[in-house]
């Protein structure tokens, strides 16, 4: 859909003069009108009277994106936003990128035409650049992050303590006699992987245990690939005696393997994760976890978009806030 922005950049003016031209403003020549309406008719421009209404009035709607919607974190997330929503008296839209860039920024596009007051969103793993998120909030519509985050943009995020929580998962392992971890990484573009890894590497390093960049799993939202990555890392000569999964899809996915090679968890190779789910107590073994406050941090980030709403801030003050983790021990991490 052709929009403003897309008129004025091929004319080289200012996306006001586009649509001061458009309502045949007398602030604008005859000749730059005509030049604007000629383009607009050529790539089938129409005005979008909903959006102008909105631009004036609000949508007492606001918009949660996330990359799935079958974590359990995010499900709880979501509640948390809700809770708030609700509270305020407005409807909560979400929205699923599937862990897709170009369906994240296909959202945010679609969401710039006003149909929603204020956007909480957790960044998909392929996000590179950041162009989207600055043109949603220079529409208006402000931002909170929670979970994944952009510390490109300054807004309000919302995150855990994952560096201790990756040292404090390690150092468990460690406690529990495993020497060879493997962690299992699900994005190098995500600032709360890095922060798991960095963790994960400091407790090796306390325990003057040597890292061994081969036993970091680059995995990514490909599922079958990140299965054929982690039979391969249990079919090598040495398979490691525990493993840290960054989220609970890749602990989930070295359960399979596990089960498939006859690999005994925890007697062969113990496991931990990050993981919300709720039947992690039921799983054979039970999984060992560090749970985050997810509820909390939804809620959180819903009172802080809320809070800037209410005083019509479309930039919210640059803001880090960090809620603890609680390591679970269950069976999956035993002696």
């Amino acid at each position: 859909m052709v929009n403003l922005k897309d008129l004025a950049k091929e004319l080289n003016v200012s996306v006001s003069t586009v649509s001061k031209a458009l309502k045949s403003s007398h602030e604008i020549g005859a000749e730059t009108k005509k030049r604007v309406i000629e383009l607009a008719q050529k790539m089938g421009y129409s005005p979008n009277p909903y959006a102008g209404f909105l631009r004036h009035h609000k949508s007492k709607t606001i918009a949660l994106i996330a990359p799935e919607l079958t974590n359990n974190y995010f499900i709880q997330a979501i509640s948390g936003a809700e809770s708030v929503a609700q509270e305020k008296d407005y409807h909560l839209l979400i929205y699923c990128t599937n862990d897709e860039f170009a369906k994240e920024e296909s959202i945010l596009k679609h969401l710039q035409n006003g149909r929603v007051d204020g956007v909480i969103m957790s960044l998909s793993t392929a996000t590179q650049s950041y162009q989207h998120l600055n043109d949603l909030i220079q529409s208006g519509i402000p931002i909170v992050f929670f979970d994944r985050i952009c510390h490109e943009i300054e807004t309000a995020k919302i995150t855990t303590d994952d560096f201790t929580s990756g040292f404090n998962a390690t150092e468990h392992l460690i406690q529990n006699g495993s020497k060879d971890i493997a962690y299992l990484s699900i994005s190098e573009n995500l600032s709360i992987d890095n922060k798991r890894k960095q963790g994960y590497l400091e407790a090796l390093n306390k325990h003057n245990i040597e890292a061994n960049p081969s036993r970091i799993i680059k995995c990514t939202g490909d599922e079958k690939n990140n299965y054929k990555k982690i039979k391969q890392l249990f079919q090598s000569d040495k398979i490691p005696d525990g493993v840290f999964a960054s989220i609970e899809k890749l602990a989930l996915s070295t359960y399979y393997v596990c089960n498939e090679l006859n690999i005994n968890i925890p007697k062969d190779t113990k496991v931990i994760c990050f993981s919300n789910l709720r039947t992690a107590p039921l799983l054979n073994p039970s999984l060992t976890t560090i749970t985050q406050p997810a509820y909390e941090m939804g809620k959180q980030a819903a009172a802080i978009l809320f809070k800037n709403l209410d005083k019509k801030r479309s930039l919210i003050s640059n803001e880090n806030i960090i809620l603890k983790s609680e390591l679970i021990v269950r069976d999956s991490t035993k002696k």
